[in-house]
């Protein structure tokens, strides 16, 4: 009978004892509480949410679904630290194992807290959306990016000097190791800082026809932090550092309002003088009348200089149309009409020639 009784002793003193001198019993009671939230978080999700998300698509408004979409993550995280933190205030713990558990109750809420805050700056790109005429897309893209790469910064920060890290030290030597990487990648610096002054000053956007002399021209397709993805009119893709578009000039043609013909036209020496006014007048006329021109904003057709094989007429005139297909269909229309004219008139045009007299003894 001794047996059985020390066996009874032994187990009541290892069950209010337990783990770590909690109480098995409040264990299985902690666990249970915390039980009882994961089935909550459960219904969070199933219920809450998906009535939030019924509700938000009812409204004409986008800010509500970006808002409720998320909250998704956070509010499926919430009964887990309700579920730790009233499951670990219900069990008995020593000093030291009750701050311990504190510290993991305060890092989970803290968690929470920089989690919430990096969710809402989704909607808050939504706001930002609607100052397109200040910032472009790419732009805003920019600033969510190096938001959220902040709030994380910060949340880990928080995290760290609750267990009792300083971050001090460990950002005195990024610091150090920021300058020693700063040295050996002042072309990935310097690309970052063209990127930036790409997207605020505007000079071209996602989708723009661009043109820089001697090194790209095509549509682009998307601006990074180091680079920017062009599709050639080939459909190769070309990836182009960013400094190429600080250093050098950039032509948007997506911006074009109205394209230039400008040409040289040629013509014999022997036109007579009578041959070079009639057509000059007729092609001034036509560009004055003609519908698919602008003269308010400047045209000129005019006898220019005397080559050496031809006598040269400069013709400067902008279209109306923006689109480029339409655009080479007006010059291919004006560059008819100057050949009906100036057969119509007798004269023909010139081309390169070199006369060689041989000299007689």
């Amino acid at each position: 009978m001794d047996i059985f009784v020390n066996f009874k002793e032994l187990f009541l003193s290892v069950w209010q004892k337990g783990i770590l001198g909690i109480d098995i019993f409040e264990i299985l009671i902690g666990l249970g509480i915390f039980l009882v939230f994961l089935i909550f978080r459960g219904l969070i999700s199933k219920l809450i949410i998906k009535k939030l998300e019924l509700i938000s698509k009812r409204t004409s408004n986008k800010l509500d679904d970006t808002f409720v979409k998320a909250m998704v993550g956070p509010a499926r995280f919430l009964p887990i630290v309700l579920g730790f933190f009233i499951a670990s205030y219900y069990m008995s713990f020593s000093e030291e194992t009750r701050n311990f558990v504190d510290n993991i109750n305060r890092t989970l809420i803290t968690i929470l807290i920089f989690w919430i805050i990096h969710q809402i700056i989704e909607p808050i790109s939504y706001i930002l959306s609607g100052l397109g005429k200040i910032l472009t897309r790419e732009l805003i893209g920019w600033i969510i990016k190096s938001l959220k790469v902040l709030i994380f910064i910060l949340g880990a920060a928080a995290v760290l000097e609750l267990w009792g890290i300083k971050i001090g030290p460990i950002i005195a030597g990024l610091g150090l190791f920021g300058v020693a990487v700063a040295l050996g990648a002042q072309d990935l610096f310097k690309n970052l800082i063209s990127g930036i002054l790409v997207l605020v000053e505007k000079r071209f956007k996602m989708g723009d026809w661009i043109l820089v002399e001697g090194i790209i021209e095509g549509i682009v397709e998307k601006i990074g932090f180091r680079s920017t993805v062009i599709r050639k009119f080939d459909k190769s893709i070309a990836i182009i550092p960013n400094f190429q578009f600080a250093e050098n000039a950039v032509i948007n043609i997506s911006q074009t309002t109205n394209w230039i013909v400008s040409w040289t036209i040629n013509l014999q020496y022997d036109s007579t003088i009578d041959q070079l006014k009639t057509i000059r007048n007729e092609i001034e006329d036509y560009i004055k009348t003609n519908e698919d021109y602008k003269p308010e904003l400047g045209y000129a057709v005019r006898v220019d200089s005397f080559a050496e094989s031809s006598i040269d007429m400069y013709i400067r005139c902008f279209t109306k149309t923006d689109d480029w297909d339409e655009w080479l269909a007006v010059k291919e229309r004006l560059a008819i009409q100057i050949k009906k004219i100036v057969e119509k008139n007798g004269a023909s045009f010139a081309f390169p020639s070199r006369s060689i007299y041989i000299e007689k003894k």
